[in-house]
């Protein structure tokens, strides 16, 4: 089963070896027909410290590495 790969904007960097991703998808509501835009945060895994806030960046499903990180970024 091939991973996921998502894209989004680092809005935290504050722990050790981990930055806190933004990703943002759009998609219609099913009865207004409106289009509504959707951000989820994930935890993603920085082995050395590169990413700062704002950056945009590349993240992919990765083994669970603790409680609620399981996301490695991948380049910025």
């Amino acid at each position: 089963m091939p991973k996921k790969v998502l894209e989004g904007t680092v809005c935290s960097n504050a722990c050790d070896k981990t930055v806190s991703v933004m990703t943002e998808r759009r998609l219609m509501h099913p009865k207004y027909g409106k289009y509504i835009t959707i951000s989820k945060k994930y935890l993603a895994h920085d082995e050395e410290n590169r990413c700062s806030v704002g950056d945009k960046v590349t993240i992919i499903e990765d083994r669970p590495i603790s409680k609620r990180k399981s996301w490695q970024v991948v380049y910025k």
